[in-house]
């Protein structure tokens, strides 16, 4: 492609992302798709000539469109957010215009630089100390994954990399029962073992009993194993439920056990000063990460990960092949030393211009709608009769049920799984489940970018009659 065909297609690309972005409503916010029907209009071969970009646009369009799940509508109420704004795509239209691989300062020093400063301005926007450094990761389970790998060497003596599994003892990990599965999945890649995962008791709200914690840790000493490290949660993936950071923190510096909080989806929140609760008052944690790539409208992926101790990270991480040896070592930040990539994006670019963009304040009015709506949803359920709530709505989820009684609880459940297809099925609304306490859950998220209080109120009425007419059936 030639640049002036480049031009050319690059403005008809923008006049269509804008179209895109206006126009997102008159989508099935969840696609209409089969199983496989995309898959079978793809031709089995690749083309073996050049085919113009009006051909690709437009097999896009027939082709990839009707497959697409809008998580830009603002009627997506499912998951968590995975919020867009327009100033970072802006961004992220110049970070494929660079294309910077920015592994070490030497590649890209203004990448580095302003990835240094933007951690600096995310932990005084949510309230961490200044001891506290970050690094941009792609996702928050890559930052729990780091965080598991530096707890595992330090409980080893940094012996477990280069010794191997035989320096390791027998050590343990804890975490709640609603903690993200990226914490197994962590377990099992450092070689730590799902069967050394010890899943801890939650109290009525969900959230981590340090109780249970305390009891749990003793009887492993007790029995020769090594704590190693603790996950607390600030809004688990569930129900948003809180640990208690100060009494879980409290006992890992007791048992000199590492402690990460895994913040992912409800860290945004703590841009909001009546949000810092959350944090407990002394910051007990060693590592916490957050995704401003969920509800700081910054596109996917960027995972801010925060670390007390540095320097630890970087010696988990680091290995300095002749390739990368450069003069500037030791006086910048080389983030590759700081995870598990060598290759990383300019992602911090995607900061600057959101934050720039909105301002902090800007941020904070879209945040605090985003809870409102929840808390007023919370609050028209818990007044309809047939209706009920299985979680406390902190923030921006609410968990819930239809429930017109008279019905065993394997009857509500089969009852709220149909009522869930049915209305993702209708296109209007996108909503997600999960069980507690063994009850099938609607778990509806009011966090979208461009979420307001008619696409909730419209959603509500749709759950309503949807419900209402299951029970006619």
């Amino acid at each position: 492609m030639k640049p002036d065909e480049f031009r050319r297609q690059a403005h008809e690309l923008v006049e269509w992302m804008a179209s895109y972005m206006e126009n997102v409503e008159s989508y099935p916010v969840k696609s209409q798709s089969a199983p496989g029907e995309i898959f079978k209009k793809l031709p089995g071969s690749p083309p073996d000539n050049p085919e113009p970009f009006e051909s690709l646009m437009k097999d896009f369009s027939d082709i990839i469109m009707p497959g697409i799940t809008h998580w830009q509508h603002p009627s997506f109420f499912a998951y968590f957010p995975a919020n867009s704004s327009p100033p970072s795509v802006l961004a992220e239209m110049l970070i494929s215009t660079l294309a910077s691989q920015c592994m070490i300062w030497e590649t890209s020093p203004a990448a580095a630089e302003l990835e240094q400063k933007m951690m600096m301005w995310l932990g005084e926007m949510i309230g961490l100390p200044p001891v506290f450094e970050g690094v941009i990761q792609d996702t928050a389970s890559t930052a729990t994954l780091a965080a598991i790998l530096t707890a595992r060497e330090k409980s080893t003596g940094f012996c477990f990399n280069s010794d191997g599994e035989s320096a390791a003892g027998k050590l343990r990990v804890y975490c709640s029962g609603q903690t993200h599965s990226s914490v197994e999945k962590a377990v099992r890649i450092a070689g730590i073992g799902k069967k050394n995962l010890v899943r801890i008791g939650v109290m009525d709200d969900f959230s981590m009993d340090p109780l249970k914690l305390e009891s749990a840790i003793t009887r492993d000493r007790e029995m020769g194993y090594v704590p190693c490290c603790v996950i607390a949660t600030i809004g688990t993936t569930g129900t948003t439920a809180i640990d208690p950071l100060d009494d879980i923190g409290h006992i890992c510096r007791q048992h000199g056990i590492f402690l990460h909080v895994d913040a992912a989806m409800a860290g945004t929140a703590l841009i909001l000063p009546e949000f810092r609760w959350m944090l407990g008052e002394k910051t007990y944690f060693d590592s916490f990460v957050f995704n401003p790539h969920k509800w700081m409208f910054t596109n996917f992926d960027c995972s801010a990960y925060f670390v007390r101790d540095a320097a630890s990270l970087i010696r988990t991480f680091e290995i300095l092949p002749e390739y990368l040896k450069t003069r500037t070592r030791g006086l910048v930040n080389d983030y590759r030393d700081w995870g598990v990539p060598l290759g990383r994006r300019f992602r911090a670019l995607k900061l600057w211009f959101v934050i720039r963009s909105y301002g902090v304040k800007g941020l904070q009015e879209k945040v605090r709608l985003h809870i409102k709506l929840a808390s007023g949803l919370a609050e028209r359920i818990s007044v309809e009769s047939d209706f009920e709530l299985l979680a406390p709505a902190v923030l921006s989820v609410v968990c819930f049920r239809y429930n017109p009684g008279g019905i065993s609880e394997d009857g509500l459940n089969r009852m709220n799984e149909a009522l869930n297809h049915k209305l993702n099925d209708s296109g209007k609304i996108y909503l997600t489940h999960t069980v507690l306490n063994g009850k099938y859950a609607l778990r509806m998220v009011t966090a979208q970018t461009n979420v307001a209080p008619h696409h909730v109120d419209a959603a509500w009425e749709l759950i309503k009659s949807g419900a209402r007419s299951l029970q006619a059936l």
